[in-house]
């Protein structure tokens, strides 16, 4: 999904977010490589490297000065286009010496993808360092490589403009009818107007996924409709989406002080936690308040970085801000941002609270997400319609840029790859995912602080009271 998650609002109260953790087992010089990839370990807790298992590449140390990375089976130095990157420096410096070839063909066009081969090349004695290293390309990696290109072939990632207009009519109904009753009934206003913000929700989040042609275009319906920006968006999203459920990355991950997923150090505890599984909807509620303070808040700084369409991204939050004062009186769009906001987190916070959380890197970003991602079981028409394709989170985390309309057919392909690569396809019915969701709450709540606790989320949901054995 988006997982954007209702979590994230802990750390923006804290005033900021654990942007990595460093093992304290762990903090040498060197680069610490495992020689068990993390991501095929059987445990459901993804614990650190022991002295056993890890080697120090000295000569790296030593000899490295450039900043390489691998995609398909080819290093490149990137060391001066770092800072031309379009989405930021900091996606290059997050995958050094790593390969990130599924997060380059999941996120970039193909007119993208094909201008990363002009780029240098990394010289021969840096590569055969770096291939000592890194682990190599796992036979999952290399077959969802295959199924990728055998999606493109077929069309799985063209748009279908009958669809798209559909949905947007759907969209244009429930605000015209918000605006026409926002003065004679009010209450139905606020409905149409809350399940508007959720559904222009959902469809911005496709096309700011999207790397075809509509949804450029279309890019800047979410700040536009939903007051949600691109940029905060793709910053904080993607980065979910590349490092999911990753401690110290992926901003999706809780750690108080209103929401704890895992029994925290006394130091980090909240009064908060021990009615958590109570006042939870509370929280919930206030997710797209806050989305709308940071796609603001981060808006003008990137216009100062001269971020693409930054100053369009302003435009749209400006139109949209205007329309909202001006139609909707503010005891129908006020209200109606907290249940819109409440809609969403039921929906985008249990798909990945309830399964794996790692310690560590993954290098297997496949596996990953097979292991931390989480499907819905929707029982009736209006809950698919309302889910807006995220109760195919599996599939959507695998290929974002997919149109989410392609998603109810994806599945079946996607389980059969799981049967063939003994990888568990996870989904339960969407009572039960909530449920389990709402236990991870109250367990949490009940349960005792740990001295030496991680100051972020670590633990699989059947051990999210205990410490970590660090």
């Amino acid at each position: 999904m988006i997982r954007p998650s209702c979590i994230f609002l802990v750390a923006f109260l804290n005033g900021s977010h654990t942007q990595g953790f460093v093992n304290p087992t762990a903090r040498v010089a060197a680069k610490l490589v495992q020689t068990t990839p993390s991501s095929l370990q059987s445990a459901t807790i993804q614990s650190p490297p022991s002295e056993t298992q890890v080697k120090i590449t000295t000569t790296e140390i030593e000899v490295r000065k450039s900043l390489d990375v691998r995609i398909h089976g080819t290093w490149y130095d990137l060391t001066k286009w770092r800072v031309a990157h379009p989405a930021g420096s900091h996606w290059i410096d997050m995958y050094d010496g790593r390969d990130c070839t599924e997060v380059m063909d999941a996120f970039h066009s193909e007119k993208a993808r094909s201008m990363w081969q002009r780029l240098p090349r990394t010289d021969e004695k840096t590569v055969s360092m770096l291939e000592i290293s890194t682990p190599e390309d796992t036979s999952v990696q290399k077959d969802f490589r295959a199924l990728r290109v055998q999606l493109e072939e077929e069309g799985w990632f063209k748009r279908e403009i009958f669809h798209e207009v559909k949905l947007l009519g759907i969209l244009s109904s429930l605000l015209v009818g918000a605006a026409v009753t926002a003065h004679s009934i009010p209450k139905l206003s606020i409905m149409l107007l809350s399940v508007a913000f959720t559904n222009a929700g959902w469809i911005g989040h496709d096309y700011i996924h999207g790397t075809d042609k509509f949804s450029e275009k279309m890019r800047m319906l979410a700040p536009m409709v939903a007051g949600l920006g691109c940029t905060w968006w793709s910053n904080k999203h993607n980065k979910h989406h590349a490092a999911t459920n990753e401690m110290g990355v992926d901003a999706d991950m809780g750690e108080g002080p209103l929401l704890y997923t895992y029994a925290p150090d006394p130091a980090n505890d909240s009064p908060f936690r021990k009615v958590q599984h109570i006042t939870f909807p509370i929280v919930f509620s206030l997710l797209f308040l806050l989305w709308r303070v940071r796609s603001i808040q981060i808006v003008v700084p990137a216009i100062e970085e001269k971020r693409t369409q930054a100053k369009e991204e302003l435009y749209s939050l400006m139109i949209h801000y205007a329309v909202l004062l001006t139609v909707f009186p503010a005891s129908v769009w006020v209200p109606s941002v907290f249940i819109s906001g409440l809609m969403s987190a039921f929906i985008v916070t249990p798909t990945h609270q309830s399964d794996v959380f790692f310690v560590d890197k993954q290098e297997d970003w496949v596996t990953a997400q097979f292991r931390s991602t989480r499907n819905a079981v929707l029982s009736n028409p209006f809950s698919t319609w309302l889910w807006g394709g995220m109760q195919y989170q599996l599939e959507h985390h695998l290929f974002p840029a997919m149109p989410r309309s392609k998603y109810p057919k994806l599945r079946s392909i996607i389980k059969k790859f799981a049967n063939a690569h003994d990888l568990e396809y996870l989904e339960s019915g969407e009572l039960k995912i909530l449920k389990m969701n709402w236990e991870l709450y109250r367990d949490v709540a009940r349960a005792d602080p740990v001295k030496g606790a991680p100051s972020v989320s670590l633990y699989n949901v059947k051990d999210k009271v205990r410490t970590a054995a660090l």
